[in-house]
């Protein structure tokens, strides 16, 4: 019934102020098929603001994501909880530490363009052996349309 949603590197990328056509499409069909929509970042107000204008769905910046105070705010919005919410995003030990502290269900994306400074590259290394063994644990091949190289 709900789905709290990164926006950067999961429906947009970090250059885009507004939501991309196909994301705007994507957003109608989730609502015709009766599921909320929330916008949780961990990037500033203007930034979140711009990209919800035309949605005006519940939106929280500045989340300090893998806490949950905005998870659970946008659950709270949205008329759901933990069991019939997910949350959608690209980074494992942000949105998907904080899925796992609500507990709920975590679905995973590839980036879209993923930054390439010392922050990002350090952050995608401390996940890429909890992601090799997820793949291994889960018979999931890593190179199949839908995942990308954790190595």
């Amino acid at each position: 019934r709900g789905l709290i949603c990164d926006i950067d590197n999961t429906l947009a990328t970090y250059e885009q102020p507004d939501p991309p056509e196909d994301v705007v499409r994507w957003c109608a069909a989730m609502r015709e098929a009766g599921i909320r929509i929330s916008f949780v970042s961990n990037n500033d107000e203007a930034r979140v603001s711009r990209f919800n204008q035309n949605f005006g769905y519940p939106a929280y910046p500045d989340s300090r994501k893998p806490l949950t105070a905005s998870l659970h705010r946008a659950m709270k919005a949205m008329g759901t909880d933990v069991t019939n919410t997910a949350v959608l995003g690209d980074q494992l030990l942000t949105d998907g530490l904080s899925a796992a502290r609500l507990g709920v269900r975590f679905i995973m994306v590839p980036p879209i363009n993923d930054k390439k400074n010392l922050f990002f590259k350090a952050k995608r290394a401390l996940e890429a052996p909890l992601m090799k063994k997820f793949f291994q644990d889960n018979d999931i091949d890593p190179s199949r349309e839908g995942t990308y190289d954790w190595t």
